[in-house]
Formats: C-alpha cells, sequence, structure tokens
C-alpha cells in the first residue's frame, strides 16, 4: 500500500480532516447532505439527541440519534466541487488511517442521502412535491477527473443524451446513476426521474438575465429528452457529484430533490420552508424505519 501524502491529504493540527474539520469517530454509517449550512439545524432539531456539532467554513456538521439510529447531517454548500471536497473527505474519516496515512484493509460504505431543492423542468411535476434521482447528467467537468465505472443502461443514456444537445454545445456532459439498494429501500411510491445538475444557477440552467446565452436551445433539448420511456425531470447542482463520487469511492447514495419551481409553468412555491420541513421528516421518516 502506498502511504498518502501529506499534500493530498490534509489534516488539522487535531488530526482531523482539513475542510470538514472532522475525526472520524464524528460522523455516523449514515449522511445526510444538505446545500445550506443553515438547514443542518432544520434537519437535527428532529434527532432524539445530539452529539456532537463541528463547523468550519460552509461545512456544518450535527451528528445525534433518532431512536436507536445514528445519522450524521451535513452541509455541502452549492455545486459539485464543493462535493468533491465533501466526498473525499468523508470517506478518509472511514476508509483510511489517518495516523498512518495509509487506507484500511476493511473498507466501509457511507449511505450518503440528499436533501435538496431543485426546480422541475416538465410540466406534470408538482411544486412542493418530492422527487427522487435515478441518475443524474452532469453538465459540470468533476467526474471527468475520475475513473468511471457505468453500465450499458448508463452508457446508452449518455449517447442519447449527447445527441440530444445543440450542435453548438462546448462541454462534455457525465453521467451518474443512483445505488439501487438504497432508492428501492428509501424511495418507494415517490416519482423518481432523470436529473442534470449544472454548474451554475443562471446561464447553466437556462435564466437569462443580463449576460447573454451562449447555447441556444439548451434548455428545449433538455425538456425534450426521451430515452425510452425516461426523461430529464430536474435541475440541480450536486447529484451528479454526488452519484459520481460515491460510486467512484465505493459508497451509496441517493438524492432527494424537493421541487420548489417549476419551469415551465413558471410558479415557484409559496411557502418553500414548509416544504422543506414536510420533505425532511418524511426522508428522515423513510431513513429511520428501515
Amino acid at each position: 500500500m502506498t502511504r498518502i501524502a501529506e499534500t493530498d491529504l490534509i489534516l488539522n493540527s487535531d488530526g482531523s480532516v482539513y475542510h470538514l474539520n472532522l475525526l472520524p469517530e464524528d460522523i455516523a454509517g449514515t449522511v445526510i447532505t444538505v446545500g445550506d449550512p443553515d438547514r443542518v439545524a432544520e434537519v437535527s432539531k428532529y434527532f432524539d439527541r445530539i452529539e456532537l456539532k463541528k463547523s468550519k467554513r460552509e461545512f456544518v456538521t450535527h451528528t445525534g440519534t433518532i431512536g436507536n439510529k445514528r445519522i450524521t447531517v451535513l452541509s455541502t454548500g452549492i455545486g459539485t466541487d464543493n462535493i468533491d471536497i465533501v466526498l473525499t473527505e468523508l470517506d478518509a474519516l472511514v476508509n483510511v488511517n489517518l495516523k498512518t496515512r495509509l487506507p484500511n484493509h476493511n473498507l466501509h460504505s457511507l449511505d450518503i442521502i440528499r436533501i435538496g431543492t431543485s426546480g422541475a423542468i416538465q410540466a406534470d411535476i408538482p411544486i412542493d412535491s418530492l422527487l427522487v434521482s435515478t441518475a443524474a447528467f452532469g453538465m459540470d467537468t468533476l467526474m471527468h477527473y475520475y475513473k468511471q465505472n457505468t453500465n450499458p443502461e448508463g452508457e446508452k443514456l449518455l449517447a442519447d443524451f449527447k445527441l440530444a444537445l445543440p450542435a453548438n454545445c462546448a462541454f462534455l456532459p457525465y453521467i451518474a446513476q443512483c445505488d439501487k439498494f438504497l432508492i428501492d429501500k428509501l424511495a418507494n411510491g415517490l416519482q423518481q426521474g432523470i436529473t442534470i445538475s449544472a454548474p451554475g444557477f443562471y446561464a447553466p440552467q437556462g435564466r437569462q438575465v443580463r449576460a447573454s446565452l451562449a447555447v441556444k436551445g439548451l434548455m428545449e433539448a433538455i425538456q425534450g429528452f426521451r430515452s425510452g420511456d425516461q426523461r430529464i425531470a430536474n435541475l440541480e447542482m450536486e447529484t451528479a457529484g454526488i452519484y459520481g463520487m460515491a460510486a467512484a469511492l465505493g459508497h451509496r447514495a441517493v438524492s432527494f430533490n424537493v421541487i420548489l419551481a417549476n419551469r415551465v409553468t413558471q410558479k415557484f412555491s409559496s411557502k418553500p420552508n414548509e416544504v422543506m420541513d414536510v420533505c425532511i421528516r418524511q426522508v428522515l421518516d423513510r431513513v429511520t424505519r428501515n
């Protein structure tokens, strides 16, 4: 085994991982990720007991229990660049001996469950609903830096998606898929669909404020995409990175999308905080009883 260099995996003076400021004992085997640091407390307020609170930069972590279930909730901030940091450091906490800097002989798999906001791009997906990502097309570049293993179904979806994009697209998308075990376990009865993970909120998601869009027809191509009976359901900014990094590192991941906007009907939720709270409780109930 090769020792991991100090500059490849940076540790703080107390031995915690550099960005998350966490030690191995600080995290549970089930990790809920949220984008907004303020949303961590909105999840952990439903814990029966909170044993740990730590924060550094945009990364806020609470670990506690609901009944006999130990859970960590952690904020990632916005975007797949932060997901690269969060997933790599979470993996190091469970799969690297931070003292010897050697990978552990016995590797552990975390269950990583995203709860995040999203916008639907199909008219029949109602706002204030919950949607689970079966797969995600990454419009960023994160997973082009890592070796990926895709199955034939994923390769077919990605090939069909590339063909559907406008001819002047300058980016190369990738696909990352949910963990089948987790989606079967936690998403029964919920609407499902393919997600787009964009590298920005405005032009990368087809919004125009003042700067002109370079890729005309991108949103129309995304909305009209079909591969067999599959379609793209929603837009957000992290799921493809979470799915891709989890698969590359041997973890299981599933993404729950709280639909606060519908880009087709141009409606936005009138009660986003209340809707998020309902969805948090729904996901926690599924996590703790399964």
